[in-house]
Order: structure tokens, then C-alpha cells, then sequence
């Protein structure tokens, strides 16, 4: 079993024990993806920034085997969601089933009820299936015939999703998109670390080795001591003059949202907490821009011929230009 914290309020839980807790959770991540820091990184501050994690790259590079490293670290519920074309939207929710027994009707949840929902392949299935998860990602909750059903705390979606070139593939909603607060992409391991994986994935399944080194209970905790990271006035206005930026970009035809802006500052505050510090940085902030916004903006048509990334390219013009406040720390 996962050692629980022992601090009976959050009040009491110091920077040493989240450090401990957060340092554990990252070795065991990593112990099933190898060579992939900034990822299983990612992965946590997703979580303890109530955010969601959108995983894109080619098939076979680890992003299912992250999301389960993840999962299979907490001990939490988990539920995984392959997203096929014929999926229905009651899969995902749940459904009112009849029971002609007691003469009405019961709802039958579907997978979506966990603390992490692993939703594979999600832009194989169609965009009015993805959809499902647009009221569970944002509130908490579900809706079926007019009850609303509560999800569990915590709650994270990590999703991977196969590049739009590949066959049988659906491009996701601009609003789904907006709902997640980080997009990374695996990429290929480097030399030494395809040749470790070799060696070690040959006979045995480096999941069957990971127990659960926290609980859900400790989660909430680490989440709660993270949103009382202190962030600048200064910062906050630089947070929203960076997503202002985008929104008047000529080379960005539509800019980040009001969502965007506040999970910038929600993850730049985890990312904070991991580093040791409980008040954040400008370089927490402008190191999570491109993974929180990008995948949210649109090039401006015609753009897209000029270069591979025209989005993440137009991103970092902003960050070098946009001002940088000089104070960051606690006053």
C-alpha cells in the first residue's frame, strides 16, 4: 500500500514532504518511460494543476505507457477508454437503463466515473463522441437525462491522440482542445534509452513492477498546497498580456482563452511547488506558454506553408518580445 501522509490538514503539510511525495510519483512514472523527464513532468503538473493532459505523436513512442505509469502510480481509480469510430457517447457518460423491476430507471455509469480516465486514440472517435467529455473535463460532472452525476476528486483525463495525417483519424473540437491544459508530444527516445528499453522490456512488462506510491487522499493534498503557491500582481499581469499578445498576433487567427490564461498560471504554480519554491517565477511562466497555449491557436490561413510549426514559432516571438517583470517572489 501507498504511505499516506501523516499531516491531518494541509495547513501542516511542509515543502519537504510534497517534494518527497512529488519525487516519488516521478521515479516511479519514469521507471516504464525511459529517457522522458519533461513528459512524465508534464504529466504531474497536470494533475496537480486540475488540468488535463493531451498526449500527440506517432503510434508506438510510450503514450499510452505514460498515461498507465501515471495511473498505476496512485492509488486511485482508473478507467481507460479505447476510442473507436463505433464508440457512443453513453459509453463514455453512462446511460439510463430501464429496470423493469422496480419500475424505473437507473443510471448505469460508464468509464468516464474514475480519478484518471485514460482516453486512448481519442480522435479516432467522432468528434459528437469526443464531445462527452467537454461537461466531465470542465465541471466535474456528467449530465444524463437531466441528473447530474458527480466525478470523482481528483479528476484527470489523459488522453493520446495519433497525428491527423493517420488514417481513420477526427481533427478534435476547438472547445475539446481548449479543455486541455497541456499538449506534448513523446518523440522518438534517444539511442541509449531505445537500447535500455530493449533490455529491459524484453521479457517482462515494466508496468507489473509499479505499486501505487500515493493515494488519492495525498493527491488532493498536494493539490491544495500547490494552489497556495504565491503569484506576483506583476506576474498575473504578465500572464494576461502574453495571452493578449496572442489574440492580436497577425500571424494567429484565433488567440488563447480566458481558460487558457488561468490554467497557464495554475500549471506555472505546480511547476513552482516541484522546483522547491512556493511562489513562482517568471520562468515558470514562459517555460509552460508553448505546451498550454499552442495547441489552442490557429495560424493565420497560409501559414501554414511558411514552416512546420507556424503556431509554436509565432508563441515564441511573443515570449521574446512581451516584456518580463523583474519580481517574482514573495513579499
Amino acid at each position: 500500500m501507498p504511505e499516506q501522509l501523516t499531516e491531518p490538514s494541509t495547513e501542516q503539510l511542509t515543502a519537504a514532504r510534497f517534494a518527497e511525495h512529488t519525487s516519488r510519483i516521478i521515479a516511479s512514472v519514469s521507471a516504464v518511460i525511459d529517457g522522458k523527464p519533461e513528459a512524465v513532468r508534464s504529466a504531474l503538473i497536470c494533475l496537480l494543476a486540475e488540468g488535463h493532459l493531451l498526449i500527440e505523436d506517432v503510434p508506438g513512442v510510450g503514450k499510452t505507457m505514460l498515461a498507465r505509469g501515471l495511473a498505476a502510480s496512485i492509488d486511485a481509480d482508473v478507467r481507460r477508454i479505447q476510442f473507436t469510430p463505433d464508440l457512443l457517447p453513453g459509453d463514455v457518460t453512462g446511460v439510463a437503463v430501464y429496470d423493469p423491476v422496480r419500475r424505473e430507471f437507473e443510471f448505469k455509469r460508464g468509464a468516464v466515473f474514475a480519478h484518471i480516465v485514460i482516453a486512448d486514440e481519442i480522435n479516432r472517435a467522432s468528434p459528437k463522441t469526443q464531445s462527452a467529455l467537454l461537461e466531465a473535463m470542465e465541471e466535474q460532472q456528467v449530465t444524463v437525462d437531466g441528473a447530474t452525476h458527480r466525478l470523482p476528486d481528483p479528476f484527470l483525463v489523459v488522453a493520446t491522440q495519433n497525428p491527423l495525417e493517420m488514417e481513420g483519424t477526427y481533427p478534435l473540437p476547438e472547445a475539446q482542445r481548449d479543455r486541455f491544459m497541456m499538449r506534448i508530444s513523446m518523440g522518438y527516445p534517444d539511442a541509449a534509452a531505445e537500447t535500455l528499453m530493449l533490455r529491459r522490456r524484453e521479457s517482462v512488462d515494466p508496468l507489473s513492477a509499479v505499486t501505487p506510491v500515493v493515494d488519492a487522499r495525498t493527491v488532493r493534498m498536494l493539490i491544495a498546497w500547490a494552489r497556495r503557491v504565491h503569484v506576483a500582481e506583476s506576474l498575473e499581469e504578465y500572464t494576461v498580456t502574453l495571452a493578449q499578445a496572442t489574440r492580436q498576433d497577425p500571424g494567429l487567427h484565433l488567440g488563447a482563452s480566458p481558460r487558457a490564461t488561468l490554467q497557464l498560471l495554475r500549471a506555472a504554480k505546480v511547476s513552482a511547488a516541484l522546483d522547491g519554491r512556493d511562489f513562482v517565477i517568471p520562468d515558470d511562466i514562459t517555460g509552460l506558454v508553448i505546451p498550454v497555449f499552442a495547441h489552442r491557436l490557429l495560424a493565420a490561413r497560409g501559414l501554414h506553408r511558411a514552416g512546420a510549426q507556424p503556431v509554436e514559432a509565432a508563441l515564441a516571438q511573443i515570449i521574446s518580445r512581451v516584456p518580463v517583470p523583474f519580481a517574482g517572489a514573495r513579499r
